[in-house]
């Protein structure tokens, strides 16, 4: 059976955390920042936690080696 690769695009976007949870960007960073209020630009600046249902997935098809 062929090895199972990482997807290069998980690999930018997802980091796991040594207790093997999932560590995401927030969204709605790129343009139009103009539109968004000051609370959401700053807010947005961090990373948050996936939530275990879509991390399980992520784990599963994207990042079968992490």
């Amino acid at each position: 059976m062929p090895k199972l690769k990482t997807k290069s695009g998980a690999k930018k976007r997802f980091k796991l955390t040594a207790t093997g949870k999932l560590i995401a960007g927030y969204s709605g960073k790129r343009h139009g920042m103009i539109k968004r209020t000051t609370k959401q630009i700053r807010q947005n600046r961090r990373t948050f936690v996936v939530s275990e249902a879509d991390a399980r997935k992520v784990r599963k098809y994207f990042l079968p080696n992490g």
